[in-house]
């Protein structure tokens, strides 16, 4: 388990254990490639991020993992896997936040993406994201730099 503090100073503990803060969480993030790129969604408020949001009434987080993908992205999910899950105590609320590394099948134009501008494809994610204001505060803690140490030491 990892604990430290996100961009907001909350304290943020990760684990890649299976489910250790929630059995239902109400949030994922999923990291993505396409084609050996990072796929990313650019957000209008916070900037450059990896796909993620809210579990919605009726659905698994991994549901909700895949339907956030395509909504943001477009990206059609081939294969998914959860790696692990974070907790926030966050100042307003505590948030659990499961995290998913998938992979992505093709890329479909849409003539919406919600809450983003769509799919924002990058070759290798810069070493000093952390202080890259084009990125959103998601990209800036420790949940990123653990998961993609994770991914790597696991053959993902």
């Amino acid at each position: 388990m990892y604990t430290f503090t996100d961009y907001y100073h909350n304290q943020v503990k990760l684990s890649f254990e299976d489910h250790p803060f929630s059995k239902e969480p109400k949030h994922v993030l999923v990291i993505c490639r396409y084609k050996n790129k990072w796929l990313l969604t650019k957000h209008k408020e916070r900037g450059l991020e990896f796909p993620g949001g809210k579990v919605e009434n009726g659905e698994t987080a991994q549901q909700a993992a895949i339907r956030e993908v395509e909504e943001e992205t477009g990206g059609l999910v081939q294969k998914i896997r959860y790696i692990g899950q974070y907790f926030v105590d966050g100042k307003r609320q505590a948030v659990v936040k499961n995290v998913y590394y998938a992979i992505i099948e093709k890329l479909v134009v849409k003539d919406s993406y919600f809450e983003t501008d769509g799919p924002h494809l990058l070759k290798k994610l810069p070493k000093n994201v952390k202080y890259l204001g084009m990125y959103s505060f998601l990209m800036k803690d420790d949940v990123l730099k653990h998961s993609l140490r994770f991914i790597k030491e696991n053959d993902l």
